[in-house]
């Protein structure tokens, strides 16, 4: 027989659902990229639609090519960017950043994924 605990690993205030992965990782792109400015992140946003078609609410379902339309449009400059949304994602889920340099963004995301069980409070014992 299986037991599972819930655990209170997330932050007090954080306002999206525990399990919503999606959810989170689109806060934390958005997030992202406002640091760049609001017209930047609309510019950003609409030629990820136009040029990539990539819709804003897609980027979770198609984070490789996001991360390839990032590249186009920054060059190596998007690398500093997929770090940020990482690191904002880990600050969300209540994690310790963990620097991964060898790993390129969707890697790193996946590894944020294999310990998301963890940070959503979810025990299985």
């Amino acid at each position: 027989m299986k037991l599972i605990l819930k655990l209170n690993l997330i932050p007090r205030g954080f306002n999206l659902p525990q399990n919503n992965f999606r959810e989170i990782l689109l806060a934390a792109v958005e997030e992202s990229l406002s640091s760049l400015g609001d017209s930047p992140k609309q510019a950003i946003l609409f030629h990820l639609e136009d040029m990539f078609k990539i819709k804003r609410d897609q980027i979770p379902e198609n984070i490789t090519e996001f991360s390839t339309a990032l590249e186009k449009i920054f060059g190596p400059g998007a690398m500093y960017l997929e770090k940020l949304i990482i690191k904002r994602l880990y600050e969300k889920l209540g994690l310790e950043f963990e620097d991964e340099e060898n790993k390129n963004f969707v890697e790193c995301l996946n590894s944020v994924k294999r310990r998301l069980p963890l940070a959503t409070g979810y025990v299985s014992i």
